[in-house]
This record gives structure tokens, sequence and C-alpha cells, in this order.
């Protein structure tokens, strides 16, 4: 019987790396061309002191793991729920199964055909356990959250000798500001290698990704494409302004499209800094059969479809109708001539911040990005 060529590749490597001074690279530059981050991943648990041949001793978990991950985890949880059962059946028939981790690779979550007979499968399939890097080496778990990519790893590809039984694809989890805020991971127990499952797992991440983009409360949804596609297709970008146009969600691709966006894990990003229109005329869009041509601040154009959330979805009601932001709008121009003139002093008053303040003066004026 001949020996597996995949399982003889990863023993090679390992051989390079984990017992000896040599490179991944050097040792199989065409079979390994593409698992650079394995070498990192493996690298990293040397350079905690692990070796391989250790026993791997899971945590305990406490009593009170699923009550805990709820409260702590509510909205990722509620976002993936859909998505990691749909997952689940998917892979069911070849004996694979879900996991759901928060940023730190800790079990919020699990669901699929878990044998629990089987302790190798369930010792990780507990809410509560750590299954990061720095816990149990060289996984999916810990190296999609590594490295912030999309992997797959079969059997010895694992750091450890014990944990050499699984075969596990995983991927990052985005929140709506860019942050990293978990991983979606789909493992089997001594099972046929399906690399597939990296592309599988990682649209369903893009699926949570944007579930819980569409759970912040906003005023308008945008689905965004090039120019020459349609938005709002499967998988699309997507972001989420408030009343006031200022972005308070996005989903990755829409991260890729308008790399400004990137801002959002560090402060707000407003509609004006994206596109090179008076924001307004977006909420005008609402509800029109064709997307809009909409100019960049790059001199590029995108299609862009705009809608308000149902009546029935969770948030605030879509934007105010010309009369209230009308009044609005008179009430800060009352308050600004109450201050002199002084916007830093209107705005304290109003409750409101500086750049609102301006962008209000500035839309009155027809101007499209805010001065000042």
């Amino acid at each position: 019987m001949h020996a597996d060529p995949r399982l003889q590749q990863i023993e090679l490597a390992r051989r390079a790396v984990l017992h000896g001074s040599g490179s991944v690279t050097d040792a199989l530059v065409q079979a390994w061309y593409d698992r650079a981050w394995l070498e990192r991943s493996w690298r990293r648990c040397l350079a905690q002191g692990h070796r391989p041949e250790q026993h791997v001793a899971f945590d305990m978990v406490p009593s009170n793991a699923r009550q805990h991950a709820a409260e702590a985890h509510r909205g990722l949880l509620s976002a993936a729920r859909p998505e990691l059962e749909r997952l689940a059946r998917a892979v069911a028939p070849i004996r694979y199964f879900a996991i759901l981790t928060d940023a730190h690779g800790t079990v919020i979550d699990t669901t699929g055909a878990i044998d629990r007979r089987d302790p190798r499968a369930d010792v990780i399939a507990r809410v509560g356990v750590d299954l990061s890097e720095r816990s149990v080496g060289t996984s999916a778990i810990g190296a999609a959250l590594g490295e912030l990519q999309p992997v797959w790893l079969h059997r010895g590809e694992h750091f450890f000798q014990d944990t050499s039984v699984y075969s596990c694809a995983g991927a990052p989890l985005f929140g709506p500001n860019g942050r990293c805020v978990g991983m979606l991971d789909l493992t089997g127990v001594e099972v046929a290698e399906r690399p597939e499952l990296k592309h599988l797992v990682a649209r369903s991440a893009r699926a949570i990704e944007a579930a819980l983009a569409l759970a912040v409360p906003h005023a308008l949804q945008l689905d965004l494409a090039w120019a020459d596609s349609l938005p709002g297709d499967e998988q699309g970008a997507l972001l989420c302004l408030d009343a006031d146009g200022a972005v308070v969600s996005s989903n990755g691709a829409a991260r890729e499209m308008l790399p400004h966006l990137h801002g959002l894990a560090h402060g707000p990003v407003h509609a004006s800094d994206l596109f090179a229109l008076p924001w307004q005329h977006l909420f005008d869009q609402a509800g029109r059969a064709e997307p809009a041509q909409v100019p960049l601040w790059s001199g590029l154009r995108l299609a862009v479809r705009a809608r308000r959330p149902r009546a029935d979805a969770p948030g605030p009601a879509s934007p105010s109708r010309p009369p209230l932001k009308a009044l609005e709008t008179e009430l800060i121009h009352q308050a600004v001539r109450e201050a002199g003139g002084n916007v830093d002093a209107a705005a304290r008053t109003l409750g409101l911040s500086r750049a609102t303040v301006y962008r209000r003066l500035a839309a009155t004026r027809g101007g499209g990005r805010p001065q000042g």
C-alpha cells in the first residue's frame, strides 16, 4: 500500500521546521509555496516553548461557560447562528462539524454532527474551551486568528502530535468596524482531506459579517458594486449610514473597495469622505429600481443601490421627512447665531459634534465635502 504523498509532504515539512534549522520553503519549494503562514504558526509555537511531542491538556470548562458566552457575545451569536446551522448541515455527510470562537480562540458555539462518544471530538466541541494557538498549538482556529486569513490544515499540519487526528478549515470574522471579533471553523476527526472547505467556510464568514453589519441600527443601507456590475448580489459589498450620513457599519467587501473605511476601527467616517457628491443625494436614491452611478474622490465610479431598513427591522426609523429635517437645520442655525458664530459653543449647546454642525451648515449651502 502506497503512503499518502500529501502526508509525506507534511512530514517532510515538520522535520524541516520542528526538528531542524531548515526552512519549509527550502525543503518544499513547489509543494509548499502557499503555506508560509503555516511555517510562521509552527515557529510561533516553538518560540512559546512548545514541543510537538508534548501532551495537549485541554482546559476544564466552567459550568456557566455557555451562559457567559451568551451574555458576552450576544450580537455575534445571533448573527452567526443561522449560517452556523446551514454550514453544519452541509458538512455533516462528510463527518465535519462547525465551531464558532471569540477573537481569543475560546469556543462560544458549536453545532453539527459531533460524535460525543468520541473524546477527540467532544473535547474540542465544548463552549468555553480555549483552542487558541498558545493553548493547543497550530490549528485552523489559532492560525486563522493569528494570520487573519482563511486557512486549511490537514492532520500533521497541526503543531502537536496529539492534534494530528484533526482536519479543519477556518476563517476570521470581522465586525462592522473592521476589527476581528472571532472565527468560524469546520473540523473533522480522522476524515478525508477536503481543502475546498476553506472556500466554504470563508463564504459563510462573509455572510455572518454582512449580518453583523446590518444588525447595527442604521438609516440607509448601500449595496455597492463597480460600475459595470450589479450591486446587492450575493456576498456583495455593503455599508450602512445613520441619518446624518455617518458610516455606522460596513462589511469586508466594502472595505476592500473603499480603503478609507478601514478608519472605522479608529474613529468616525462620513459618507462625504467616500463619495464625491453631496451625501444627501444617497438618501434620494432609496427605493429606486436602478442603481445610481456614484463618483468616488479617486475618480472611479460605483454602482450604488440605496435602501432604507424595513419598518419591522431593528434600529431607528428611516431619515426624517423634509419638514423635520428643516426644523433641525434651523435649530442649528439658531444655536450658531446665539453663540455669536462660534460653532464649537453651538455644538456643545446642542449636544452634537463640531463635525456634525459643520456638515449641516455646509448642506444648507449645497456643499459636498464638509469644510473646517
